[in-house]
């Protein structure tokens, strides 16, 4: 199979430079299009792939095909530009914190922080009335 490029398009070059341009390391690439990391690895080091490859990996950028094939000066502007977030949890796109993906709920940390403040205040109460009661007991 024939890929339409232009002289300069490199297949591989431009694969590395949207997925590091999306901070995606070759692992995550690798795991959504179904390969492995080094296979990817290896498509980053080749000047041409082929259309169903770049096709696939296209797919696991979330980018279009002309991306990878004839890109231009603003080609990467515009890919991180009209980047999209989905919400690993409820599958919602949302153009806030590019690239920030947490591992936990941040309310469940701020619940978390919150009892731990609140038992620090009960345990200084419990040493005041303590000592209030000492020296009341003096007195």
């Amino acid at each position: 199979m024939d890929t339409p490029t232009m002289k300069y398009s490199n297949h591989g070059l431009n694969i590395r430079r949207i997925r590091e341009g999306k901070r995606m390391k070759q692992e995550t690439l690798a795991e959504r299009i179904g390969i492995s990391q080094s296979a990817l690895s290896n498509y980053e080091n080749k000047e041409q792939l082929d259309n169903e490859t770049i096709e696939k990996i296209a797919k696991g950028l979330e980018v279009p095909v002309d991306a990878i094939t004839c890109p231009t000066e603003e080609t990467p502007l515009n890919i991180i530009g009209t980047q999209t977030i989905t919400d690993n949890a409820t599958g919602n796109n949302s153009n806030t914190v590019y690239g920030y993906y947490p591992t936990f709920n941040p309310i469940d940390k701020v619940a978390e922080l919150y009892e731990r403040l609140l038992k620090s205040e009960q345990e200084k109460v419990v040493l005041l009335e303590k000592t209030v009661d000492k020296l009341a007991g003096k007195k």
